[in-house]
């Protein structure tokens, strides 16, 4: 046997190190990047970053016909008037909460036809309009989604979401059963297209389709706050595959929100939240 020489020893070691050393870093990174955190819907990831090259490897883009430009309409408002449709919206938007408690007597459906149109005034990514608004009356149908939803919101309360998520929500007194799901009138489920198809059938690509969905959302609040109707945003984390199912809604339609809607309940209760003010929400540069 040879002796262990000082620079034999040195090295054995490096070779030592240089052996196990790929082993350890891929461990750190298991246990450093375990994957997307349990709570995540795969629904609810960003797909933003879809380019054109991630289209059909095989297919060219079809080319769409030039779209004819006319003048554009617009009012413009003397500056009192201004400020003061800008004050009355703002007022009128300030008193919007998410309100749990929906009563179960009937809205006109002229009424949500109006605000889905409203919504669909949303600017989007390429003009793609990558939006599906699927109204639920039917009481069956409503109790499914809360089957679903509830079965899926306890997991999400006991184990995924985390304590700090659980401890926070306290404060507004919510938990995983969703009574307003049955007693809501209507339920709206917005899914965003994370593509769609040309004419022949081809794949489409739909450019921000969660930027321009969620655009879509907050004009459909505002609409719903207008016309006198309450709501709670809600987002199924991890039910959106079973909702889809349910629905018979295609795969490239991902759920990303839904919204109970009607008028508030006799009983209806908020929490007394305060909302930042300007200059906590707002710098000029």
């Amino acid at each position: 046997m040879l002796p262990l020489t000082p620079v034999l020893v040195a090295v054995v070691c490096i070779l030592i190190v240089w052996i196990f050393k790929p082993a350890d870093r891929s461990l750190r990174r298991k246990k450093r990047e375990p994957g997307a955190p349990p709570w995540v819907d795969e629904d609810l990831n960003d797909s933003t970053d879809l380019h054109q090259g991630q289209e059909d490897a095989d297919e060219r883009p079809e080319s769409e016909e030039d779209v004819e430009h006319i003048p554009f309409s617009h009012t413009r408002y003397p500056e009192k008037e201004m400020a003061k449709r800008s004050q009355e919206f703002y007022e009128l938007l300030n008193k919007r909460r998410s309100v749990r408690f929906i009563s179960n007597e009937q809205v006109p459906m002229e009424v949500i036809n109006n605000v889905i149109k409203a919504a669909g005034t949303a600017p989007s990514g390429a003009h793609t309009e990558p939006w599906t608004f699927v109204l639920v009356k039917d009481p069956d149908v409503k109790h499914k989604i809360r089957e679903i939803i509830e079965k899926e919101e306890e997991i999400n309360y006991m184990k995924r979401m985390g304590h700090r998520w659980v401890t926070d929500l306290k404060k507004l007194r919510t938990n995983w059963v969703k009574e307003y799901l049955d007693t809501a009138p209507v339920l709206i489920l917005i899914f965003k297209q994370v593509h769609g198809f040309t004419p022949s059938g081809r794949k489409k690509v739909h450019y921000y389709n969660e930027i321009s969905v969620s655009i879509a959302c907050g004009i459909l609040l505002a609409a719903l706050q207008n016309a006198g109707l309450v709501t709670v945003t809600t987002t199924p984390l991890n039910c959106g595959p079973h909702l889809r199912v349910l629905l018979g809604r295609p795969p490239h339609e991902k759920l990303l929100m839904l919204l109970p809607v009607g008028y508030p309940s006799k009983e209806a209760t908020v929490p007394d939240l305060k909302r930042k003010a300007l200059d906590q929400i707002m710098v000029t540069v």
